[in-house]
C-alpha cells in the first residue's frame, strides 16, 4: 500500500516462528473455497498469538491498459486510504491503536493487502474488521485522489532524471514490447493525469471480485475461526468480474541495444530476453542453473568473471522473474563508464559459454547445498510462510510445493540446466541497454 503501517520491532520479534531444517517441519497447509470463489490457504500455529492474514487478486499492473495505464496502482495505493466508516486517519489510527500492522503488496500479476495483528480476541476482531471495510468497501476519495496523482507524478517526473530507472523502463519496453508486462507499474505521467475516480471504481468492480481472490492465513486461529475470518474478508467483494488471464508474451524478440546519453559516473547496464511462467516445466533447472550463473552472489560465475578476476563491477547479478506468463530473465551490471565495453563484452561471453555448456559439477554440486542448505530460512518466520502460501494459491501450485522443493533441486542435472537455457535464453537475440553509455558501441554479442 501506499501508506504501510509499521509495527514495533518487539512484535516483529515476538511474530517470528523457527522451522528445523528437515522436511517434517514444512508447515501443514489447509486448503478450501468459499461459496463466492474464493481459494482459502490455511496454517494453523498457536505457538505465538500472532495471526497473520493476506488477500490478492488478479489486479496488478499487468490488468492496465496502455491509455489507462496507472489505474491499477492507484487502485490498490486507496484502498486503505478511506473505507466504509473509516477516514485514511481512523484506519492509520485504529490499527496502530492495537498493534496491528496493515500493508500490501503490487506486482504486475497480482495485488492485495496483508494484516498482522494480535490473535487475542478483541484485538484480532477489530483489525479483521478495518481490513474487511478496506477490501469491501473502498471510497477511493476525490481529495485523497487528487493528492496521490501530484505525489505520483512527482515521483515520475523525478525517476525520469535517474539512470536506474530510465534503464528498467527502456529494458522493459525493449523485452516485453507492447505487452502489459512492458507498462511501467505505477503509470506515465501523462496518463495518471487522466485518471478519475470512475476509473477506479470500475477497476475495482473488475479486478477484486470473490471469485479468483487468494486469501492466506497463518497463524494462532482454529479451522473454524479460519472459515470465518475468510467469510468475514470476501462476502461483500464484487461478484464475477474481468478475466485474471494476462496474454502471453512473445518469446523471441530481436537483438536491439540502446545506449542512452546520462551524466552519470558509472554506466548501467541490462540485458534480457523474456524468460519464464511461474508454472514453467523448466523452473527448477533454471532456477538452479542461474544460482550458478548470477544468482547465488559471490558464488556466481558472474561474479567470479567480472568482479573477481578482473574488478570491472562492484557487483553483477542475474534472476528469472517468473510471472503468470513469461517474465524477464535479466543479467545487470553498474561499472565505470570507462569499463563498460570491457564488461559488457566480458558478460555476453560468460552468459554464451555457460549456455553452450552449462554449469560444471563442482558448480552445481555447490549450488544446490547453498540452496537445500538455505532452505529453513525460507520459511523460519509467519511472514514468509504467508507469503508461500499467497505464491502457492494464486499460481495454482501443489500445496505439497514447500514439501517438493529440496527433492526438485537436488534432482537437477548439468544435462538438464544446459538443456532448459538453450530453450529459453537466446544469446543471439537478447536486448540491451546501457545508461551512462560509453561513446564508442560494442559489436552486439561479440
Amino acid at each position: 500500500m501506499t501508506c504501510a503501517k509499521t509495527l514495533s520491532v518487539a512484535l516483529w520479534c515476538f511474530g517470528m516462528v523457527l522451522f528445523s531444517g528437515n522436511a517434517s517441519s514444512t508447515p501443514h497447509i489447509q486448503n478450501w473455497q468459499t461459496t463466492g470463489g474464493a481459494n482459502i490457504l490455511f496454517v494453523e500455529d498457536h505457538d505465538l498469538p500472532m495471526l497473520d492474514v493476506a488477500v490478492d487478486f488478479a489486479a496488478g499492473s499487468a490488468f492496465d491498459t496502455a491509455e489507462k495505464s496507472g489505474v491499477a496502482g492507484m487502485t490498490h495505493g486507496l484502498l486503505d486510504l478511506g473505507a466504509e466508516g473509516l477516514s485514511e486517519d481512523d484506519i492509520s489510527r485504529n490499527t496502530a491503536d492495537i498493534g496491528a500492522q496493515l500493508g500490501g503488496r503490487f506486482e504486475p500479476d497480482r495485488a492485495g493487502i496483508s494484516l498482522r495483528t494480535l490473535s487475542s480476541p478483541i484485538e484480532r476482531n477489530h483489525a479483521i474488521d478495518i481490513m474487511a471495510r478496506v477490501l469491501q468497501h473502498p471510497l477511493f476519495p476525490e481529495a485523497v485522489l487528487a493528492r496521490e496523482k501530484s505525489r505520483l507524478i512527482a515521483s515520475l517526473k523525478e525517476a525520469e532524471t535517474k539512470p536506474e530507472s530510465i534503464a528498467d523502463k527502456a529494458f522493459n519496453k525493449a523485452v516485453f514490447g507492447t505487452h502489459p508486462y512492458g507498462f511501467k507499474s505505477s503509470g506515465e505521467v501523462d496518463t495518471v493525469e487522466k485518471i478519475q475516480r470512475s476509473d477506479l471504481e470500475a477497476f475495482y468492480r473488475a479486478h477484486y471480485g470473490a471469485k479468483g481472490a487468494v486469501v492466506a492465513i497463518m497463524g494462532d486461529v482454529t479451522l473454524a475461526e479460519a472459515e470465518a475470518i475468510a467469510r468475514q474478508l470476501t462476502e461483500h467483494l464484487p461478484p464475477g468480474g474481468a478475466s485474471a488471464t494476462v496474454p502471453p508474451v512473445f518469446m523471441q524478440i530481436q537483438p536491439s541495444e540502446q545506449r542512452i546519453p546520462h551524466p552519470a559516473t558509472q554506466s548501467h547496464i541490462l540485458i534480457g530476453v523474456p524468460g519464464m511462467a511461474r508454472n514453467d516445466p523448466d523452473y527448477f533447472p533454471l532456477y538452479v542453473g542461474n544460482y550458478v550463473m548470477g544468482g547465488g552472489g559471490f558464488v556466481s560465475r558472474l561474479m567470479n568473471e567480472v568482479r573477481e578476476k578482473r574488478g570491472l563491477a562492484y557487483s553483477v547479478y542475474s534472476y528469472f522473474m517468473p510471472m503468470q506468463q513469461s517474465g524477464a530473465y535479466q543479467i545487470g551490471l553498474q561499472t565505470k563508464k570507462d569499463q563498460a565495453e570491457e564488461a559488457l563484452q566480458l558478460t555476453r561471453t560468460t552468459l554464451r559459454e555457460f549456455i553452450a555448456k552449462g554449469p560444471t559439477e563442482k558448480e552445481l554440486i555447490a549450488a544446490k547445498q547453498n540452496i537445500i542448505g538455505g532452505f529453513p530460512m525460507r520459511i523460519d518466520s509467519n511472514k514468509k510462510i504467508i507469503d508461500y502460501l499467497s505464491v502457492i494459491g494464486f499460481y495454482n501450485l501443489p500445496l505439497t510445493y514447500l514439501d517438493d522443493f529440496v527433492g526438485k533441486v537436488d534432482k537437477v542435472t548439468v544435462a538438464q540446466i544446459r538443456d532448459a537455457f538453450k530453450r529459453h535464453v537466446n544469446p543471439d537475440a537478447m536486448a540491451t541497454i546501457i545508461v551512462g553509455a560509453p561513446e564508442h558501441p560494442v559489436e552486439n554479442g561479440k
